[in-house]
């Protein structure tokens, strides 16, 4: 039987920090109407409606400009309700796909001209609907400009360093890499995170902390990590805050105006915000530059 999500705070608070012009959420799903999406019949959850006109109320309240529609998993490969996002909000959105191992050159070049940056691959799937690594795909998207992001849910990224960066892609690694905040920044894991930033190939979201750490908001473990990051690399890190929030496995639901003000505690000069939220996201994904 799939779990019900729980929805997203429907209030959510104005953020005291200000974003700055153009910045952009590399990490949001879009859910529905049900009644034209229906989701996958093997997966493992399902949600509420989180429609883009909900989101783009969120993204007013909370300053922002612009997103990255990751395709959600409960949809398994089927692509229609990102590409018809993507369709009626170009400017606003760019894409991560999930797509079928058969996909063809026709839909890659159909999805490239909507928006559709990169594909998404998993640790491990969950009831066969959600893809891991696939060397011919990755290849494949790689001759369209496309990255890879990566999700090594509960897996340790060190298992998977050498295989991702043997792929011809740029690399994009979910929610932190998915390390164990609570292990602090002298893990084995975070020794792996630097020496994957310093290929030059490889990107990191700074985005949902309640991904790596047990607990409610405000996931403090997370911060030292964050900052780490930040030091290390800032010219290859992105924002995102993961709306709606799915999956949270019963724990508190945070407000998303908090999350925004989690930004600068973890990234602490104003240089950094505005190239972690502005300028590297619209390298990264073919936005507009910021004036």
């Amino acid at each position: 039987m799939p779990v019900v999500t729980q929805p997203p705070d429907p209030d959510p608070k104005t953020p005291r920090f200000v974003c700055p012009p153009g910045s952009v959420d590399t990490h949001i799903h879009i859910i529905g109407p049900a009644e034209r999406y229906a989701f996958d019949p093997t997966s493992y959850y399902v949600s509420a409606d989180a429609l883009p006109e909900t989101h783009i109320a969120l993204q007013t309240t909370l300053r922002l400009s612009r997103a990255v529609l990751v395709s959600p998993g409960g949809y398994g490969r089927d692509t229609r309700l990102l590409a018809d996002v993507l369709a009626t909000y170009p400017d606003r959105y760019r894409g991560i796909a999930l797509v079928p191992e058969d996909i063809s050159d026709a839909e890659i070049e159909r999805l490239n001209a909507l928006g559709v940056r990169g594909v998404r691959f998993m640790s491990a799937s969950r009831g066969g609907v959600l893809p891991t690594i696939s060397e011919a795909v990755a290849a494949r998207v790689a001759a369209h400009g496309w990255h890879v992001q990566f999700y090594p849910h509960g897996a340790d990224i060190d298992d998977f360093a050498d295989r991702l960066l043997a792929l011809p892609n740029t690399i994009v690694l979910d929610h932190f890499a998915s390390v164990k905040a609570e292990r602090g920044v002298d893990q084995p894991a975070m020794r792996t995170l630097f020496r994957l930033l310093d290929t030059g190939r490889v990107w990191i979201k700074l985005s949902g902390p309640m991904r790596c750490v047990p607990g409610d908001f405000p996931y403090a473990a997370v911060t030292p990590i964050a900052r780490a990051l930040v030091a290390h690399a800032p010219e290859r890190l992105v924002w995102g805050s993961d709306w709606p929030h799915l999956n949270m496995d019963g724990r508190g639901m945070p407000n998303d105006g908090d999350l925004v003000d989690l930004i600068p505690e973890w990234i602490e000069s104003e240089a950094d915000r505005r190239a972690i939220l502005v300028d590297n996201p619209a390298r990264l994904y073919g936005f507009p530059a910021v004036g």
